[in-house]
């Protein structure tokens, strides 16, 4: 979140989340493959990309509420999904993912089970990191540098919410569907075009803070919103509805246009959040899509895990606790 925007990680337990001064925190969940419990209208964003080159979100979690009830998605622990389970696995798994996200088939099908299997690649990555190694050397050499950026993302968000415990029972959110790829691309787009802030920015926070606006909730700081403002912060530079994806996407565009993102951004990111990690982490996954613009629709398809005392899970779209 922006300065003054405080951010409360609503992602962070999310499992790899990142705050932004005035956003949330993300989850530092990474993809899956066939995690398909909710049924998701998908599209893609982008052409097929130019060039491979090197990719979690964070938002903190306003305290967690003891257990609701949760219609109609069910919380899934991340032992049930099918994700790679030995360093070889995970280096097979990552080399056809990140191939075919550079292809030419952007089928949206297709393209919902590659970034849900690239989250959970880089998950067991994340709980693995000796497999790196191994995994770089079976990548193709143009993808490594987007393989390690993703890594070091990750490891970047892990580290926010030092070492807190983990919250009892689930927290007061709602998983809601993303807005088309396309659609949230036109507004990042159209954010770029008015504050000057590149497109790839506005996303890499929209994922990091609530995974593409999945995230419906209050951070840990009283943030608000896809792209996690506290209300002093969105009266001063948004307009509009704080929830519309819309809105909040432009607001922080002209938030970092604000503090001189277009000579600084380094500044600019951490006035967001004034973490060192997360400005890193920021610019790490913006790199990517900035060096393949198709990587947006892996990440597009990342989906939202919680870290609570009883274990890692994955909340499903259409999950509330609210």
């Amino acid at each position: 979140m922006p300065s003054k925007v405080v951010t409360g990680v609503v992602g962070l337990l999310i499992i790899v989340g990142t705050a932004c001064e005035g956003g949330g925190g993300g989850q530092l969940v990474q993809p899956e493959t066939d995690i398909t419990t909710t049924s998701t209208t998908v599209t893609s964003a982008t052409a097929a990309p130019v060039t491979a080159a090197p990719e979690t979100p964070t938002t903190t979690v306003a305290p967690a509420a003891a257990t609701t009830t949760a219609a109609p998605g069910t919380p899934i622990p991340t032992d049930q999904l099918k994700g790679p389970k030995t360093a070889a696995a995970t280096a097979r798994a990552l080399a056809k993912i990140e191939r075919k996200l550079r292809g030419s088939n952007r089928d949206p099908a297709l393209l919902m089970k590659l970034g849900r299997a690239q989250q959970l690649a880089y998950r067991a990555l994340s709980a693995h990191p000796a497999w790196v190694d191994d995994v770089l050397a079976e990548v193709d050499p143009t993808l490594q540098p987007h393989v390690q950026a993703n890594v070091d993302a990750g490891a970047a968000l892990s580290t926010l919410t030092g070492d807190a415990p983990a919250p009892v029972g689930f927290p007061q959110w709602v998983i809601l569907t993303p807005e088309p790829a396309a659609t949230l691309l036109s507004y990042y787009t159209e954010a770029e075009q008015t504050y000057g802030v590149p497109w790839q920015y506005l996303a890499a926070i929209h994922f990091a803070e609530t995974r593409m606006g999945r995230i419906r909730g209050l951070s840990s700081a009283g943030a608000q919103g896809p792209m996690q403002f506290i209300p002093e912060t969105w009266a001063a530079f948004g307009t509009g509805d704080i929830n519309s994806n819309h809105d909040a996407i432009l607001a922080a565009a002209n938030y970092l246009d604000s503090n001189n993102a277009a000579n600084d951004i380094d500044n600019a990111l951490f006035r967001y959040n004034n973490d060192e990690r997360y400005v890193a982490a920021i610019k790490l996954y913006a790199g990517v899509m900035i060096a393949d613009p198709g990587a947006y629709d892996g990440y597009y398809h990342w989906q939202v895990f919680y870290a609570s005392a009883d274990g890692t899970f994955l909340l499903p779209e259409g999950w509330s606790a609210v």
